[in-house]
Order: structure tokens, then sequence, then C-alpha cells
């Protein structure tokens, strides 16, 4: 969309006006001077019911988690943190933590809805079977309290964030700090917490969309169905 440099500021209020909030991202000038937005659009109503997203970024190392709530227009930051496991040298023992650890994160938020980032298919096998079982772990540890998973490739969480699919996860991170009004002192030095924190808000942004609830798994039998050539 064009919007006129001296448009600007009434097309801005005119969308607070309407109770709508808007993502903008300013480009460089066209060639008619006019100034391009890039612009995202949610409509909000107060028949909006309040919502807990939980997000996670799997990892046997390292596992990220990030909790958003949803109320109306509004999306706040309820946690974020990570599950260390960089002193447990059992693999076996690594998965059973992270399956008790997600299990008292599910029960101490209660969210409505998991997103969890996809393996990222790279070329050492073995890492990726690793990520897998983390992720595995952490869906199962889910399903059992009955929350909804909802799976995101990492590029799409990263378009989502900010527009680009290669961006790094420092950007990621500065994004998500400004967009849900994250203090310094709240930050983390793990990009795994910011990472599971985007993988939340993507599922926010994607879930307006009609097709969004087509491939949701709302129980084991349904999960296993849906990811047949995964599951053996």
């Amino acid at each position: 969309s064009i919007v006129t440099p001296q448009h600007k500021s009434s097309f801005c209020k005119l969308l607070h006006v309407a109770n709508i909030q808007v993502n903008l991202r300013i480009g460089k000038f066209c060639r008619n001077k006019c100034l391009e937005l890039r612009f995202i659009v949610y409509f909000c109503t107060m028949t909006i019911p309040e919502k807990i997203i939980l997000g996670i970024d799997p990892g046997t190392n390292v596992l990220g988690y990030g909790v958003i709530k949803i109320s109306g227009c509004k999306v706040s930051m309820e946690a974020m943190g990570v599950i260390d496991l960089r002193k447990c040298k059992d693999v076996y023992l690594k998965l059973g933590r992270i399956y008790e650890r997600v299990i008292g994160i599910v029960e101490s938020f209660k969210p409505d809805e998991m997103a969890i980032e996809a393996p990222f298919f790279g070329k050492n096998v073995q890492s990726m079977l690793k990520l897998g079982r983390a992720q595995g772990v952490a869906i199962a540890a889910a399903i059992s309290r009955d929350v909804p998973i909802h799976e995101y490739a990492p590029l799409k969480i990263k378009q989502a964030i900010t527009g680009n699919g290669q961006a790094s996860k420092e950007q990621v991170a500065a994004m998500l700090q400004r967009m849900l009004h994250i203090s310094n002192e709240n930050m983390l030095p793990f990009f795994d917490a910011t990472d599971a924190l985007g993988a939340a808000y993507c599922h926010f942004l994607q879930s307006g969309r009609p097709e969004h609830n087509a491939n949701v798994a709302h129980s084991w039998a349904s999960f296993v169905k849906q990811n047949a050539n995964r599951v053996h």
C-alpha cells in the first residue's frame, strides 16, 4: 500500500480510532516520492477471549520457553526462560527432565495452545535426531495436558516477526523486545528464550487466518495421524 507523507498522520489516527492495531515497516522512497508503508492490520473486538500461548524452542542442551497473553488487542509477555540441561550428561535423563519441566510450565501458566519451532534440516544428522527427540518429548508433555500443538519452521517465525526469513537471532530478539515492551532487565542472555517467545508471537499472528486450524493436533492420536512419516 502507498501512503503519502502528508497523509500518514491522519491515516494512523483513523486506524487508531477504529481500534485497529497496526505494525508499520517504513521502506524507501518510491520514484513518485511517496513513502511505501508495508503494514499488517489486525482487527480487534471486545468479544475476543483472553488466551495464553506457550512457545517452545526445543534443544537438548538449552530449551527455551516463552509465554504470551492475548487480551483483546493487547499482547503481553507473561514469562520467558530456559531449561538448562548442560550439566546433565545422560541423554535419556535430559529427555525426562524436559518432559517434567514442560509439564510444570503448562500447569503453571495453563496455556490454551502451544507453538513449537520445527527442527531445522541441516547436514548434521545426529544433531537433527537429538533435536527431534527434544521436540517430541515437549509435544508429548503438552498433549498429555490436552494442549493443542502448532508447529512452525524457523524461517516462518523470522518472517512473521521481522519480515525477513533470514533475520538473525539478535534481530528477532530486538523486534520482540520493542513489540512486547520488554525492559532490558528482563531480557535474557539466551536467544533460546526469545526464539521460543517468537514462536508464540508467530502463532498469535497466524491464528487469525482461515486455514490456520486445519492442521492442529489436539491429541497424540491426531498428531501421529498428521505426521505418520515422522513417527515410527
